[in-house]
């Protein structure tokens, strides 16, 4: 079995683990500070909109020798307006400028073709018009919202509606961050972008719901016995689906870095650039807030129930009557279980084999 492997088997058993949710609070404070960066960034410098929602021309040229800062200055001298210049894998390039109606796109195309030494019937030019922006922006929040609502729906019905809110938290963040990094960077926003913004969010759900499934599991009956608190239980869940959820995570990184660093970086690949760099940055925070956020807010929600108060002083007075006899924590995991601790599910979220009280065995001779 590989290093990963048997790590973890360790964390599925609960022989090794982190205190993810007992720290839970250096992560709120992690997540708030790159939110309000984000938010920050995002109200002071804007998000910068491609072509296709604000209106503009972009003009493909043939082959040519001349670089993208060249093509960049000859468009904005010919237009007057910020033009950005992509050069691509095939040796053509692209020009976006925006603000630019039909009358000045021939007269552009005259000049483009002057200054990098091509024929002008050779440049392809295409105008958009910011209507189809404006009913594509439309379309993304209208989706974006109904999906909003299922998610809330389905997880409320599968698992229960802490869960749905702390999904739905999770979810805000990762878009959140990913928006705000492409405003603070200033990554164009394209409709590939809104589709990668709207596929990350798929992503980012399935991680936080095999994470959920656990937790799911490992709270039954959880009331019965008085070793773990519900926030021990839910760390000892996330432990244990840890690898599963950084392997899924790797996975799904690997292609999506070849598409941007190899399809868009090397190659120019345009839409594709788009697409997977909205993705590669969600994945990542979606990855990190189904560990970091989603767990952590189901335990304090849930820990704000009568029943699990009354299960963590149990608990709590358990271990200092314990403590006040020198016991250990080796000697009180040998101790038999006390009669709430007669169930099966004490010995699922220990992760060991359970072994019967003495009086159950007077019971069976």
């Amino acid at each position: 079995m590989s290093k990963l492997g048997t790590l973890g088997a360790r964390l599925y058993r609960g022989e090794v683990g982190y205190d993810f949710v007992g720290k839970r609070k250096i992560w709120y404070g992690i997540s708030i500070l790159i939110t309000i960066t984000a938010i920050v960034g995002l109200a002071v410098r804007g998000l910068t909109m491609g072509i296709e929602f604000q209106g503009g021309a972009v003009f493909t040229t043939p082959k040519t020798s001349a670089t993208s800062a060249q093509a960049e200055d000859a468009a904005q001298s010919a237009s007057g307006h910020d033009a950005i210049a992509q050069k691509l894998g095939d040796g053509t390039i692209r020009i976006t400028i925006g603000g630019v109606d039909t009358a000045k796109s021939d007269q552009i195309k005259t000049e483009l073709a002057k200054d990098l030494k091509v024929q002008a019937n050779d440049i392809n030019a295409d105008l958009v018009g910011p209507s189809w922006g404006e009913t594509i922006a439309k379309k993304a929040w209208t989706g974006l919202i109904i999906f909003m609502i299922l998610v809330v729906i389905y997880l409320a019905i599968a698992f229960e509606w802490r869960m749905a809110v702390a999904a739905l938290v999770a979810l805000i963040h990762d878009l959140t961050i990913t928006v705000g990094i492409y405003a603070l960077v200033g990554f164009e926003v394209t409709p590939g972008t809104v589709i990668g913004l709207l596929t990350i969010l798929g992503y980012s759900l399935y991680d936080t719901v095999v994470v959920f499934d656990g937790l799911k599991e490992g709270q039954k009956g959880i009331t019965k016995q008085t070793r773990f608190t519900y926030s021990e239980m839910a760390n000892k869940s996330l432990n244990g689906t840890l690898v599963r959820s950084i392997n899924t995570t790797v996975v799904a990184l690997l292609p999506v870095a070849g598409l941007l660093f190899i399809g868009g970086g090397v190659l120019g690949a345009g839409m594709l650039n788009d697409i997977s760099l909205s993705l590669f940055v969600g994945l990542a925070a979606g990855a990190y807030s189904s560990i970091f956020i989603a767990t952590p807010l189901v335990a304090d929600l849930k820990e704000t129930m009568p029943e699990m108060k009354a299960l963590k002083k149990r608990v709590l007075a358990k271990r200092a009557a314990a403590a006040a006899k020198g016991e250990t924590e080796e000697q009180q995991d040998a101790a038999p279980f006390d009669e709430d601790d007669d169930s099966e599910t004490a010995g699922a979220v220990v992760g060991q084999r359970r072994q019967p009280s003495r009086n159950n065995r007077g019971k069976r001779r």
